[in-house]
């Protein structure tokens, strides 16, 4: 992915996350029945990705960040 692709991505993902933080912190309305939507999970996944997409980043940047180390 290039750059802005992987920027517009993480914009995306970092807005998901956010949205499903706040829903997740809500309390539970008894009256309307149980929550279908796992909140706190698709905010988990979506910081996960973000990581992800941060890491991506920074190797895009030039900078290496395999275990390994350089292979050179």
């Amino acid at each position: 992915m290039s750059t802005p692709a992987t920027l517009i991505t993480l914009a995306l993902v970092l807005g998901l996350t956010v949205f499903s933080g706040w829903r997740g912190s809500r309390p539970p309305d008894l009256m309307k029945g149980p929550r279908m939507v796992p909140w706190p999970s698709l905010m988990l996944l979506g910081i996960v990705a973000c990581i992800f997409l941060i890491v991506h980043l920074v190797n895009l940047a030039g900078f290496d960040t395999s275990a390994a180390g350089p292979r050179f």
